[in-house]
């Protein structure tokens, strides 16, 4: 049996990783921008989650959700503690995607509406109900198509207030950051805008924090720059630095029912061990900080160069928007600067780094960078 082709693969195979340092199975050394698309928050094999998920894993690995979990109790009130939440409540999953899926499911229950508001450029995941808040046609199978989605542009609060007054929209989905569409920050005030009309219309405001969350951007969640505080707050990527996890933080005018949501593998023990961990880490060396001053220090480093049209993003979630298309670039800095990117569409280099990036690591990328554009 041979593999379903559909990743497009580069010739490398990593077998070792310690904090934002990458080898292969031969022996070369990378520098690791990309994070597993912004996966990897506290640095590959950390030796403090190692060890915490190994003392996990000694004690029990997995039980279903039809048993107490205290690791779940305890990982809501250290989210809810970090992030200034604590009066929400948290219900675990297993990814990003099914993060989004519950929060829609989720406002359509509360509302007992049945259309969702997405934007143009947006990018929510691949299941059924997320891909279909996902503004990209090629992967949106006809199967998926059929869901009420309306897509507006962002910062258009008028656009979005004009479907609201339909009288149909369970909820407004926008990314704190859009990742994939281009790191577009929306406006603050817009994002007020947003939590305003949800209010005047009865539909709910999700925040997906899926790539912009967990202190990249300097603040728990990017939408805290903006002073609102959502309906539903959707977690995934950096939650667990790589073990599958994601999460919904609810306000606390949604009622639960037995039954209204469910999984079998998220919140397990590991899951909330690595969680945990991830947790401890950011604060103990200050990761939220790091990431805001670090992204400075790049998004500053950068200004100036003819070649580059604009550097979006906050903290460290930065896309660099080029004059010409970027895969010569990106594979040059991948085979020749050994640096690991990202992209977003054909103009943009994508940086997504473990939050523990250090600014030498930084200034290794600038002159790496500098010195291939000339």
């Amino acid at each position: 049996m041979e593999l379903f082709d559909v990743y497009s693969l580069f010739d490398i195979t990593p077998v070792q990783a310690r904090g934002c340092t990458v080898w292969d199975d031969k022996g070369q050394e990378y520098l690791d921008l990309y994070g597993g698309h912004a996966v990897i928050s506290v640095g590959h094999s950390h030796p403090y989650y190692v060890a915490s998920l190994k003392v996990q894993l000694n004690k029990i690995g997995f039980y279903s959700n039809s048993v107490r979990n205290p690791l779940q109790e305890e990982l809501a009130h250290r989210i809810g503690a970090v992030s200034g939440y604590g009066d929400y409540t948290l219900f675990l999953d297993n990814s990003g995607a099914e993060s989004n899926e519950n929060a829609a499911k989720l406002a359509s229950f509360h509302t007992g509406k049945d259309r969702i508001i997405a934007f143009r450029r947006s990018f929510h995941g691949r299941t059924s109900g997320a891909v279909a808040l996902t503004d990209n046609p090629a992967i949106v199978s006809p199967f998926n198509a059929h869901h009420k989605v309306t897509f507006c542009q962002i910062n258009d609060a008028a656009a979005v207030e004009a479907e609201l007054a339909r009288g149909d929209v369970a909820g407004v989905i926008v990314e704190g950051i859009q990742g994939c569409g281009g790191i577009h920050v929306p406006a603050q005030d817009f994002l007020r805008d947003l939590s305003r009309l949800c209010d005047r219309y009865g539909a709910v405001l999700i925040l997906d924090e899926v790539q912009s969350g967990y202190g990249r951007t300097g603040r728990f969640f990017a939408h805290q720059w903006a002073d609102v505080r959502p309906g539903i707050i959707t977690m995934g990527k950096g939650i667990a630095n790589g073990f599958p996890c994601g999460g919904i933080l609810i306000a606390p005018q949604f009622q639960a029912r037995k039954g209204m949501l469910g999984t079998t593998f998220g919140g397990n023990y590991l899951a909330c061990a690595a969680a945990l961990a991830v947790l401890d880490i950011i604060e103990q060396e200050d990761l939220m900080a790091n990431a805001l001053d670090v992204g400075d220090h790049i998004r500053k480093s950068l200004a100036g160069n003819p070649r580059i049209r604009e550097v979006r993003g906050k903290g460290l979630m930065i896309g660099i928007e080029m004059t010409e298309a970027v895969d010569p670039l990106r594979r040059a800095l991948l085979y020749n600067g050994h640096i690991f990117t990202g992209v977003a569409g054909q103009n943009m280099i994508r940086l997504l780094p473990p939050l523990c990036l250090t600014k030498a690591q930084a200034d290794h990328f600038l002159r790496t960078f500098n010195k291939l554009l000339v």
